[in-house]
């Protein structure tokens, strides 16, 4: 993918996490993953990195980019020595054979008001478990379009090492019509992190084990100016909202901190992210906002 990539998608084919309060992308991406994803093991789907400290250690760290109506895009990383253009369109970089620890890679693209951007490019490479690019033809190198809700799913492996470099994946995300953007995406907890002059904390994943393979996530957030429409989430809860929620300690206009527990349902929930809550954001039904636990 360069410059001249056509850009029309085909039709055929975490200062504290408890001091922030969530932004319109966070509840955005918890209306969207409640209607219509299935929750990650863990029983929540994280916004990208709430989970991963500046060294990838493990500890808190702010969501960032904090898409909140006008903060810093996604930052931008060097394209390194190993893009070719012209990768195939696809949403997997392996094949029943591929040696490798199994990795998917999901998230959204968002543009600077917060809303999902639709048919957003996204070109991917890597390199292959043994740390070694493929310059001869496409392994590990792929592009696609995020859909309707500007969701995006890549199937890969876990990229290995190589000396210099803590482990990465490539991408080259760009809106229709928009400027393309060159980052890399991190690990958390990798020894690497702390030697590796390009890592950027702001650029790791979400990443979790589930079974034999990782599930990572992140969320993109491109430099597009937006208009935020009327079916945005509103910036602040009702007035008036009800005090007596049925069945648990949840309440509606209260101000809830990361890590805060309640019930709701006679089920246990954490929270994620510091928030004022509203009626509609009961725990089952944002979980972007709790976890079960």
């Amino acid at each position: 993918m360069d410059n001249a990539t056509p850009h029309e998608p085909n039709a055929s084919d975490e200062a504290s996490a408890d001091r922030r309060h969530i932004s319109r992308k966070g509840l955005l991406k918890a209306a969207i993953v409640a209607g219509a994803a299935p929750l990650l093991a863990g029983g929540g789907v994280a916004l990208a990195r709430d989970s991963a400290a500046p060294n990838g250690s493990g500890g808190l760290l702010d969501p960032t980019p904090q898409c909140d109506d006008g903060d810093d895009p996604t930052p931008p990383q060097m394209e390194g020595p190993y893009f070719k253009p012209n990768s195939p369109r696809r949403n997997s970089l392996v094949t029943p054979g591929t040696p490798g620890v199994p990795l998917t890679v999901s998230g959204y693209v968002f543009g600077r008001a917060c809303r999902p951007i639709s048919g957003a490019l996204l070109d991917f490479w890597q390199a292959d478990t043994n740390g070694a690019y493929d310059m001869a033809r496409y392994a590990f190198r792929g592009h696609q379009f995020t859909g309707p809700d500007g969701a995006f799913s890549l199937t890969t492996v876990v990229p290995g090492l190589y000396p210099g470099r803590t482990r990465h994946i490539h991408v080259k995300a760009q809106a229709p019509g928009g400027r393309i953007l060159t980052t890399q995406l991190y690990f958390p907890n990798e020894p690497r992190n702390n030697t590796d002059a390009l890592f950027d904390p702001r650029l790791l994943m979400n990443v979790r084990s589930v079974g034999n393979g990782r599930q990572g996530s992140f969320d993109f957030v491109l430099d597009v100016a937006q208009t935020p429409g009327p079916t945005d989430p509103p910036t602040n809860p009702p007035t008036n909202p009800p005090t007596d929620p049925p069945g648990g300690t949840w309440a509606p206009g209260t101000s809830y901190r990361a890590g805060d527990r309640v019930t709701y349902g006679g089920v246990a929930y954490r929270c994620r992210q510091a928030h004022q809550s509203m009626t509609g954001w009961e725990p089952p039904n944002v979980p972007a906002l709790w976890e079960r636990g």
